[in-house]
């Protein structure tokens, strides 16, 4: 099933945006089919019960009754936003600087994504590309996929504190942040495009004594390329997300303005701030469904203006191609890998290494029932009604308002609000990552429900039932594997976002790294961000294990 439809419904996804086709995969009994599910549901309930019951069971208080009144405080000011001058002004630079680093670091990441798609396509690798998604891959092939894999399943945030221990505070940390795990996830795309359209062209252009890589350019290149760019819109608002987040980590950007207003208490200046990140968020949201819609007949228009963009952001950031050829980055980078050699285990052994796992892993458990349970609702309610009255439309954009609002508020102040008045472990963590997810599904489901076909729904509907009931009998089911799939994609997404809540003290991995990163303990961060990897395959292979059940 592609995931990147026409529509763009799917094209919101963070992470492993392509499932192989029905076609390709094993067809299981039904019989067989059924207890599999059943099984790997199981499995998921337990994970819940077992991750719910360790986020609440510290044995000390959870609560922090005194952070109340700060978070009191902090609602009243959202109708008196700062709206001086002054600030107003650096606000206007600092946004400048964030589209700066998402306008490069998407750059950078098709560009990577480009060659990694070409070259870890199975097609290429097929000296039969008819028969290339049933021929074992090679040793070669194999390797270069893993790398992607490793490459795409460390955060930005953990790629920006290896890269500033190289670089050190320079534009290229957070352009190269982005531009690294996101174009492998690219690269991951296009591979997939690659390996799952129509290969005659390419068999043709083999016969009369093409190479492969021209074979596969001149032959798929064609009818990849609208997916491509309709992808590339995506990532540009996932990159804008990403560069608010290293903003708030030391990059600069609006997030770097956001993390100083909040840790001054100034509250009107965080109103601001969030304001216009919805702002963004939205100009960024309908911008990119416009740009999807005839791609093939802007495709030159459309390259022109994102090179011309790209240039203006490098010369904005003031990007200097020196810096790698710097004589103190290559000793840095020396340096760097001599003292994370031979990796070490954190103060405290195995135990606290394990823990932390343990913690990540029970706090992307925690957010993704949480998000569930606050999207699940709203966005019935935020789907655009194809009937009803002003009621029923005043109140989808009520919905689409409220999960504009969470979404585009970066994880990060979610957990520094929680951290308010939950003390620090994985249940302020996974409340933080519920909230900011809650806003991500929310728009997904909405857009599945959306896209439904209605005639059951309507069938309902005109025999007298209830809206309500047209929904639950008749285009839930309809909708349901979809839902549940997106979902589990978003577990794997929230797994590697654990990272982010964690360096502020939310728990987990994330923290573990964020003090091991204070006391520039290299060799005990590799292990932790090896831990994290590991983590990431793990609930990777359980998403996917369980997605598997429900095609």
């Amino acid at each position: 099933m592609t995931v990147l439809e026409r529509d763009g419904t799917r094209g919101l996804l963070h992470d492993q945006v392509f499932e192989a086709p029905p076609a390709r995969q094993r067809a299981l009994p039904p019989g067989a089919s059924l207890r599999a599910r059943r099984v790997w549901f199981a499995v998921l309930g337990l994970l819940g019960i077992w991750s719910l019951v360790g986020a609440t069971r510290t044995g000390e208080a959870l609560v922090n009754p005194g952070g109340w009144t700060i978070v009191r405080q902090l609602i009243g000011a959202a109708t008196r936003p700062e709206r001086s001058t002054e600030f107003l002004t650096s606000v206007l630079a600092a946004t400048g600087t964030t589209i700066a680093y998402a306008t490069v670091g998407t750059a950078v990441a098709l560009a990577i994504g480009t060659a990694g798609g070409v070259i870890t396509s199975r097609v290429l690798w097929a000296p039969d590309p008819l028969r290339a998604a049933r021929r074992p891959t090679s040793a070669g092939h194999r390797a270069l996929r893993a790398s992607a894999t490793t490459a795409r399943g460390v955060h930005e945030a953990v790629w920006a504190l290896v890269l500033l221990s190289v670089l050190g505070r320079d534009p290229w940390v957070a352009v190269l942040a982005i531009g690294l795990p996101f174009g492998a996830v690219t690269a991951k795309v296009l591979a997939d495009l690659l390996d799952e359209a129509d290969q005659s062209p390419v068999v043709a252009l083999r016969a009369s004594g093409a190479g492969r890589c021209a074979a596969l350019c001149y032959g798929l290149g064609p009818s990849v390329v609208p997916d491509l760019v309709s992808y590339a819109c995506y990532r540009f608002e996932c990159a804008l997300r990403a560069s608010v987040v290293l903003g708030a980590i030391g990059a600069g950007g609006i997030g770097f303005e956001l993390l100083q207003s909040f840790q001054s208490l100034r509250y009107e200046e965080i109103w601001t701030l969030v304001y216009v990140l919805c702002a963004l968020a939205l100009v960024v949201d309908r911008g990119s469904i416009f740009l999807r819609r005839g791609t093939a007949d802007r495709a030159l228009p459309l390259l022109g203006a994102s090179l011309t963009a790209t240039a203006m952001a490098a010369w904005h950031l003031d990007l200097r191609l020196d810096t790698f050829f710097d004589g103190r980055a290559r000793r840095l980078l020396g340096d760097l890998v001599s003292d994370s050699l031979p990796l070490a285990l954190p103060a405290g052994g195995w135990r606290t290494l394990a823990q932390a796992m343990v913690d990540t892993v029970q706090m992307s458990l925690v957010a993704m029932i949480v998000a569930t349970a606050i999207s699940g609702p709203l966005a019935f309610v935020a789907a655009r009604p194809r009937s009803g009255g002003g009621l029923a439309r005043a109140g989808s954009i009520a919905a689409r308002g409220l999960l504009l609002f969470v979404r585009s508020t970066p994880p990060i102040i979610w957990a520094f609000v929680v951290l308010l008045v939950v003390f620090p472990g994985p249940l302020p963590g996974g409340l933080a990552l519920g909230l900011y997810t809650a806003g991500v599904l929310g728009r997904l489901h909405a857009e599945v429900i959306e896209n439904a076909d209605p005639a059951a729904s309507q069938a309902l509907r005109a025999s007298g039932a209830h809206a309500l009931a047209g929904f639950a009998y008749g285009t839930f089911p309809t909708v349901a594997p979809r839902l549940f799939a997106l979902t589990m994609y978003r577990w794997e997404v929230v797994l590697r976002e654990t990272v982010i809540v964690g360096l502020v003290g939310a728990g987990g991995l994330g923290r573990l790294l964020a003090q091991q990163n204070a006391a520039r303990d290299e060799a005990a961060m590799l292990t932790t961000i090896l831990a994290l990897i590991i983590a990431a395959f793990v609930v990777d292979f359980l998403s996917s294990r369980t997605r598997a059940t429900i095609r």
